[in-house]
């Protein structure tokens, strides 16, 4: 079965984005075993405004996998990979890792992130802890966030004091 990994970058007080969705704070010197993780998933999972928020940036980053956004509303697509989902999403997630193909990258964002930890259908994260604190932003999880033990997998150090760990749900 695949796996739905939360694979992200968090300040060390748990924000993923400032409180308007800016990330300018992110390392961006060394990949931090990102274009290895890309390799292993063809699907990536992601809430409205997390998708508002990539397109902000320019070309969609993800055209060769197969995107689905989780969002209310269905905005004319920006690209043919990706579909828009409204209804029954933890079914919809059940059976999106009962079908055949590599893992699903959680792309985010805090409210679709705690619906998938709460119906538990996360399996994996991977947490890229910047040495920063946000003071204030875009929370990791929303509340309420039901209480989950991990298993830390591995952690490595890098030379600029980022630490990335992942941990199984168990």
């Amino acid at each position: 079965m695949r796996k739905v990994i939360l694979f992200t970058a968090v300040s060390l007080d748990s924000y993923i984005a400032r409180i308007q969705g800016e990330v300018d704070w992110l390392f961006t010197d060394n990949d931090y075993g990102y274009d290895d993780f890309y390799q292993s998933i063809d699907t990536t999972l992601m809430g409205h405004n997390t998708y508002q928020q990539i397109l902000s940036w320019g070309n969609f980053p993800y055209p060769e996998k197969i995107n689905y956004v989780f969002s209310k509303i269905h905005p004319q697509p920006y690209h043919h990979s990706i579909s828009f989902i409204n209804n029954a999403i933890p079914d919809f997630v059940n059976q999106l890792k009962a079908k055949p193909g590599k893992n699903i990258w959680l792309v985010g964002g805090s409210q679709i992130n705690t619906m998938l930890l709460n119906n538990d259908l996360i399996d994996e994260m991977i947490l890229a802890v910047h040495p920063i604190i946000l003071g204030q932003g875009i929370p990791l999880f929303t509340q309420p966030a039901k209480v989950t033990r991990l298993d830390l997998q591995t952690s490595q150090i890098f030379a600029r004091g980022l630490v990335q760990m992942s941990y199984r749900l168990i």
